[in-house]
């Protein structure tokens, strides 16, 4: 860039040293900013740094002076804090359908949103090279697309695949195309949901995003309005295990009394509670999506959760037991 053209944005290279080199524990003087505004090509006196405070201070910066000889001044309030920082890298990391390149690339931005010193600590904990990561790297920019076709009520066309025993895509319907009316994306069980209405069939489906490919969006508006104009999908989430589809039943569990945690962090805190007389236990009823997923929850707790009804569900569960032991 040419020097003029530099110099005609002295203020945006202020406020970038401000952010980036300043805090209450490293405060900067005037003469330090001058060197560094003069190393790229920059020329500035006292007074000019000065008004570009002021012009800062008319725009929401607080600059705040310190002075311990001679004066010194750090940018005090800045767009995210570093625990908020923190909390968005860990999430980034924790997130299997980002790949390890993108996830190290968001970091690096976000690092990008706070002081040199800060960015710093929040390197020190990035730990993504062994996190379990997706390796589709469209994953990224499907979520992208189903939000731009919900946002233009638009229905997507779309290929869907399986992974095969030698790690190879074997892709449904001999990969012919899905032509689905998408309404919402919900995250469940570390992974990304695309819930959408199938006109042919008509039923609500899922698909998980990262098997999802070739993504586009048609001319045809999204059918299915009437089928989720009352769902409340955290309520709807809840009901299905790993987003498998199934027939909605109101099912009454009996669960030990060790197990509140676990009912709770699964069905949520309002879920009702109806201890039974001993004191030991605990009946609930919940309404769920009869799957293989479901039958797998209750079993995790090797005999701690029962199902009191309906009868069929727990028949279901005895025969599923039989079949994993070879009876």
């Amino acid at each position: 860039m040419p020097r003029s053209e530099k110099q005609k944005l002295k203020l945006y290279y202020v406020i970038d040293i401000m952010e980036k080199l300043t805090d209450e524990d490293h405060p900067i003087s005037v003469g330090e900013i001058i060197d560094r505004l003069s190393a790229i090509g920059i020329s500035a006196e006292r007074k000019s740094i000065y008004r570009d405070f002021e012009a800062m201070e008319s725009l929401g910066y607080e600059i705040i002076p310190v002075h311990n000889k001679r004066f010194r001044y750090y940018l005090a309030n800045r767009h995210f804090e570093t625990a908020e920082l923190r909390l968005l890298v860990d999430a980034v990391q924790a997130s299997r359908f980002i790949t390890k390149r993108k996830s190290n690339e968001l970091i690096k931005k976000l690092e990008g949103l706070t002081t040199v010193y800060d960015a710093e600590k929040l390197q020190s904990q990035v730990f993504v090279a062994n996190r379990i990561k997706s390796s589709n790297e469209s994953i990224y920019y499907n979520v992208d697309r189903i939000h731009n076709a919900i946002q233009a009520n638009a229905k997507i066309v779309f290929s869907y695949f399986n992974w095969d025993l030698r790690k190879n895509k074997v892709y449904r319907r001999g990969g012919q195309n899905y032509h689905i009316s998408p309404w919402a994306l919900c995250w469940m069980n570390e992974n990304y949901y695309m819930v959408g209405y199938e006109t042919e069939s008509e039923q609500i489906k899922h698909f998980r995003v990262d098997r999802m490919a070739s993504i586009s969006l048609t001319s045809e508006n999204r059918d299915g309005k009437d089928k989720f104009k009352d769902i409340d999908m955290a309520v709807y989430a809840k009901r299905f295990f790993g987003m498998y589809n199934g027939d909605i039943d109101s099912v009454t569990l009996n669960c030990s009394k060790e197990l509140t945690n676990a009912v709770i962090d699964r069905f949520g805190s309002d879920v009702v509670f109806n201890v039974r007389d001993d004191g030991e236990s605990f009946d609930v009823t919940v309404d769920v999506a009869l799957s293989p997923v479901f039958y797998a929850w209750v079993f995790t707790f090797g005999g701690a959760v029962r199902i009191v009804s309906p009868s069929y569900a727990a028949d279901e569960l005895k025969n599923m037991a039989k079949r994993f032991t070879g009876e």
